[in-house]
């Protein structure tokens, strides 16, 4: 089954909607002003049985009763018409037949003279139900009534003859409407649908793969705010398959390395070149435990990008956590050449909801990596305090630093400074992302900065917890 396009679709919507209205404006109007046209022969009617009054009140005073007009129709005529003729009446049969030729609106064809008993005299011969009624009165005394039968329909040829005018007139305006309506249908539909469809072959471009594809507009409307809707999709999707094929790259070079080092320590092993000796073994030891460590921040990563890594949050004193792990590491900085200042003791104790086992983990990663990549002699400085309704904890350490444009990709996966702040010291690239994580799981942020002391600056942010005491 042939598909018909959203252009030829919304054309015909449009077409029908015109020709509908177009029709019933038509037949409204026509309807409207044949009904109009009939109550304007009524009214002019109307007018001309009243201008006849006093002329039949006058007739009436002269001969005292209806007599002199009684099947008479000249004289008839000659009262009902709207003009004397040198002060007579009209009394010959070719003026009569002048008066009703001049009478456009067949109003005194449509007069009836009844007497005061209400009994027919001259004139049309039938009283209808919605006859237009006028009393005679001579001297303050009923002497007559002249009523006039109402036009129920045009039967007389010139009427009959305008009101076809009129119809083809309309017709021919509700044609020209149409074809007005429909070339602007068709305009307005391809205009309207113009960047949809540059968007739906952009869609398909995009879903075979071509994340580069872009929708170029300048429209504000809807339509212009989903071509940016999807200019940015397009740019999410073609970020995260960058992304993708970096991680691979990056997971693949990671776990090459290890592998490449046990497959030829043990190789050698084999044939001899290097010794089993229990230093050889504990090499190998290191290898396969940084292989391990790998393996398990990658999980630990996935099982967070798939909210599925649980937290078990529970009120708990972030001074005392971060005092407690600081000074567990003072010998292994006293080792590497560095200083360790510690954060004084809290006046009060700092109660965040969160997870103790992860914090640790927080903790341990920053100061892990503070220690690795500071130059000996160097010095490293941990700050806690409270902000307002935050706990700020501050991980400072010093030199080497790292430039201000590579700051903002710390967190990303794998990623390294060059020079002394690479794979040598031991890390994976995985430490700072996994901080972020937990970070984000507690509702936090966490930022990088550049160090007073000449080095990195690690500044965590995390929520208090709602009973927390308001210290003075």
């Amino acid at each position: 089954m042939r598909r018909t396009s959203i252009t030829v679709q919304l054309f015909l919507a449009m077409l029908a909607i015109a020709m509908l209205v177009t029709l019933l404006l038509g037949a409204t109007t026509q309807y409207s002003f044949q009904r109009g046209f009939i109550g304007y022969i009524n009214e002019q009617a109307t007018l001309r049985m009243e201008a006849s009054l006093p002329r039949l009140q006058e007739a009436y005073a002269e001969h005292q009763d209806w007599e002199f007009v009684r099947h008479k129709p000249p004289v008839w005529f000659g009262l009902v018409r709207a003009e004397k003729h040198k002060g007579q009446m009209w009394d010959v049969d070719d003026a009569t037949q002048g008066l009703i030729a001049s009478d456009l609106l067949g109003a005194g064809l449509r007069m009836s003279l009844l007497d005061s008993q209400r009994q027919h005299v001259i004139g049309f011969p039938h009283i209808l139900a919605n006859s237009v009624q006028r009393e005679i009165t001579v001297q303050g005394q009923t002497v007559g009534w002249l009523v006039m039968a109402p036009v129920q329909s045009v039967t007389d040829a010139a009427s009959l003859r305008f009101l076809d005018d009129q119809l083809k007139a309309s017709l021919a305006t509700g044609g020209l409407a149409v074809l007005l309506a429909a070339t602007l249908a068709w305009w307005t539909a391809r205009r309207l649908m113009a960047p949809v469809r540059a968007v739906a072959k952009a869609t398909h471009s995009l879903a075979a793969g071509a994340y580069t594809t872009r929708v170029h507009t300048d429209r504000q409307d809807e339509i212009g705010q989903l071509a940016r809707d999807f200019n940015q999709l397009a740019l999410t999707l073609e970020r995260n398959e960058q992304l993708r094929r970096n991680y691979i790259a990056d997971i693949s070079h990671e776990l090459r390395t290890p592998l490449a080092v046990l497959q030829g320590e043990l190789e050698a092993m084999e044939d001899g070149i290097h010794p089993a000796t229990p230093q050889a073994f504990a090499m190998l030891q290191q290898e396969v435990h940084s292989l391990s460590k790998l393996v398990n921040d990658l999980h630990e990563l996935s099982m967070a990008d798939l909210g599925a890594l649980q937290y078990k949050k529970e009120p708990l004193d972030l001074a005392a956590l971060v005092e407690r792990e600081s000074q567990g590491f003072v010998a292994r900085c006293k080792d590497l050449g560095l200083e360790l200042v510690l954060p004084p003791p809290a006046p009060s104790p700092l109660m965040v909801q969160a997870d103790p086992g992860r914090l640790r983990q927080l903790i341990h990663n920053l100061l892990s990596n503070a220690a690795r990549y500071t130059q000996a002699p160097g010095r490293l400085q941990i700050s806690l305090q409270r902000e307002g309704d935050n706990a700020v904890l501050d991980i400072q350490d010093s030199a080497p630093g790292v430039d201000a444009a590579l700051l903002p990709k710390l967190f990303e996966r794998f990623f390294r400074v060059e020079s002394s702040r690479s794979r040598s010291s031991g890390g994976s690239g995985l430490g700072l992302s996994i901080c972020e994580s937990i970070v984000l799981a507690h509702a936090g942020s966490i930022r990088a900065m550049p160090s007073p002391l000449g080095g990195l600056w690690i500044q965590v942010q995390l929520p208090l917890a709602p009973t927390q005491p308001t210290l003075s």
